[in-house]
């Protein structure tokens, strides 16, 4: 009896102390009780994003939350999240150090795990200039035309395959991210990991047991992170499985690094920037000693783990959107009709400028279904104001897209898919409602590449096929667990090719 005592006589001093502590030094509202050792992690329920969502409907849009013993501020409204980005932009570039950062972010020193500093900026120019822009999209135009036009043709040969004039059945996760994932390594390493041929079979096995691998141990809690009482219980078997995942994604792309290395020697300048390994070789060759093996590997894995399942799994959510809404799958096709013509050509990368609702398309989705629910976090790096409140250096800062884009405060009928609501949107983020892409010096790089992958690939499937559900049944919307928000039950749809574009497709 006299130790339960003792115990309610620490708590109340603890929560007393707590209370006063964020009244005097003027903290943003933290909403509940705030628990020795855990803080408020006791409050979180799967999905994390849905339950963080409600506690800011209850509580506000700007909320102090512990997670464990890391103070975290969660963002929940455009304009707290526009201060964020732009007054406080600078201190709020750094990432919080994480245990994924430390082992498959080469210990904070790759593009998305670097702190703000003259390392990551240089790494970004290269990104930027180097690897990600216009020009370097345009160079790599015709990578995206074949992958594209071989996934049609897989299509195709499923259709031909089932032996009536019957729809047939696909399995469009797995074909997007086959699409995708071949683009990816053209542009990296100038070479495909999916196709007919039988050696591929066992490398592009191994490939994808690694991608995946990636996501599930990136996309994993690890309680140590927030907890570091608990590193040695539960937390010391995951970062064994994330020291293992390492080994294997080194070797893997150190290989590739190697038969670069190999092709180069004797080859013409142009054939030796023709990938993103040969840009960074030719950037080695000047500075060796910056440019090391080391950050080839790192700007490689970040290129491929950010390329790959974000954008197939933006439209693996587009076309169950689309299948679930068959009038605004209707309104696409006849946009691509009336601007190309029935039948006389297939879609074209120039043709996208022209194709607005096929744009509001992919941008519905992306505000519905964000590939990133929360943005990935930021940390301050000193301390700052944001609505009002102090914000203390070394805070991880948590901006929940999904609430901001799913919000009727700021979106007419947000639970209804309404790809002309972006028709007349009034710029490309209209006052930060729309930002799955992030913002500022922190924003995703490859904003560009995914929205032309994106919109070439499904325009071309709209164009191509004609497409059904598998039953009288709505899509299942339903999340699953994970990195990118993937869906829990992967989209299985029926096609055939459209009777105006079968010659075209017999061309391919």
């Amino acid at each position: 009896m006299e130790i339960l005592y003792y115990i309610l006589i620490f708590t109340s001093l603890y929560l007393l102390k707590n209370h006063f502590l964020r009244k005097f030094q003027n903290l943003p509202p933290s909403p509940y009780v705030s628990l020795p050792i855990i803080g408020h992690l006791y409050l979180f329920r799967k999905p994390l994003h849905k339950t963080l969502a409600k506690i800011s409907q209850k509580h506000g849009p700007l909320l102090f939350l512990g997670f464990g013993s890391r103070p975290v501020l969660l963002v929940s409204s455009p304009s707290l999240a526009e201060e964020c980005f732009t007054k406080n932009d600078v201190i709020f570039a750094n990432r919080p150090r994480l245990l994924a950062g430390k082992h498959l972010g080469y210990n904070y020193t790759t593009l998305v795990w670097a702190p703000y500093g003259q390392h990551w900026r240089n790494l970004r120019r290269i990104a930027t200039l180097e690897i990600l822009s216009t020009q370097r999209i345009q160079l790599y135009a015709d990578i995206h035309k074949q992958e594209i036009r071989a996934m049609l043709q897989q299509l195709v040969r499923g259709k031909t395959s089932g032996g009536d004039s019957n729809m047939i059945v696909m399995d469009m996760k797995m074909t997007f991210f086959e699409m995708t994932l071949n683009i990816m390594m053209m542009m990296i390493a100038g070479k495909k990991y999916y196709g007919d041929s039988a050696e591929k079979l066992g490398e592009s096995r191994r490939f994808k047991e690694i991608v995946t691998e990636t996501f599930q141990l990136s996309g994993a809690t690890n309680i140590g992170d927030f907890v570091p009482l608990l590193k040695w219980i539960g937390a010391n078997n995951h970062e064994n499985k994330v020291k293992l995942l390492k080994e294997k994604r080194d070797k893997f792309i150190q290989d590739l690094i190697e038969e670069h290395k190999n092709s180069r020697k004797g080859s013409s300048l142009e054939q030796k920037n023709n990938t993103m390994i040969d840009v960074l070789l030719s950037l080695q060759d000047s500075e060796p000693d910056y440019y090391t093996d080391e950050v080839i590997r790192g700007m490689g894995i970040v290129m491929l783990t950010t390329g790959t399942d974000t954008t197939a799994s933006t439209m693996e959510w587009a076309l169950s959107l689309l299948l679930n809404n068959p009038e605004a799958l209707k309104k696409a096709r006849n946009e691509i009709d009336t601007h190309i013509g029935v039948s006389s050509r297939l879609l074209h990368d120039s043709d996208l400028s022209q194709l607005p609702y096929l744009h509001g398309i992919i941008n519905e989705t992306l505000r519905m279904c964000p590939a990133g629910p929360f943005l990935v976090p930021h940390e301050s790096s000193d301390e700052c104001v944001v609505g009002g409140f102090q914000v203390p250096r070394g805070t991880m800062l948590l901006v929940n897209m999904w609430a901001i884009q799913n919000d009727a405060k700021f979106w007419d009928k947000p639970n209804e898919f309404k790809p002309e609501r972006f028709i007349d949107f009034k710029g490309q983020r209209d006052g930060f409602r729309l930002m799955p892409f992030g913002y500022g010096r922190r924003g995703c790089p490859g904003e560009n590449l995914a929205m032309h992958v994106a919109g070439l690939a499904l325009g071309s499937l709209i164009q191509c096929f004609e497409w059904e559900r598998i039953s009288e049944e709505l899509v299942d919307m339903t999340e699953g667990p994970g990195l990118t928000m993937p869906k829990a039950i992967p989209l299985l749809a029926k096609c055939r090719p459209r009777h105006n574009i079968v010659n075209l497709l017999g061309q391919l």
